[in-house]
């Protein structure tokens, strides 16, 4: 899905958000320098698959958040989580390394991605998610987000992700 079909859905489900047009970003701390302060939540997504290549995970978590996969695996029931290629974030969510968001499951049409919400992201009244491209991000406030995964019909599991010990 183009940004512009991904717009279209939005604005067709009612969905509204505030867009920041900005440089390529490929981490938080770039996407700190460059998005403008608006209080909501910034976010990183980590999009996985298990051993077997059968399941397939995106967790949206908070940026100044260090994750265990190993941790995050035990919480999800998932047998040994690892990031999934290029070729598998392209099939599920239709976007490149850099650029995974929550709005990705708009391409997810089988339903195959689970997506796990850190629940500090889902108490924020607002986060920021990239539209399917990393050189802008948009700002959703809560019920937006809920709105859109209704929308995609995406079930959010919330889950506590404490910040792991960086090694």
């Amino acid at each position: 899905m183009s940004l512009t079909t991904l717009f279209s859905f939005l604005q067709e489900h009612g969905i509204a958000f505030v867009r920041h047009d900005h440089a390529p970003v490929f981490t938080c701390e770039e996407e700190l320098a460059h998005v403008p302060e608006s209080g909501a939540a910034r976010t990183k997504n980590l999009f996985m698959r298990d051993r077997r290549g059968k399941r397939h995970l995106l967790l949206v978590t908070l940026c100044s958040k260090t994750v265990s996969i190993a941790t995050f695996a035990e919480t999800a029931g998932a047998d040994r989580l690892s990031f999934a290629s290029p070729e598998r974030l392209e099939r599920h969510l239709g976007v490149e390394p850099g650029a995974v968001t929550v709005l990705g499951l708009v391409n997810d049409s089988a339903h195959a991605v689970e997506v796990y919400i850190d629940a500090d992201v889902w108490s924020a009244p607002s986060i920021h998610a990239h539209p399917l491209r990393n050189d802008a991000t948009l700002v959703l406030t809560h019920d937006a987000l809920v709105q859109f995964l209704a929308a995609t019909g995406h079930q959010p599991r919330i889950v506590t992700v404490r910040s792991a010990p960086r090694e």
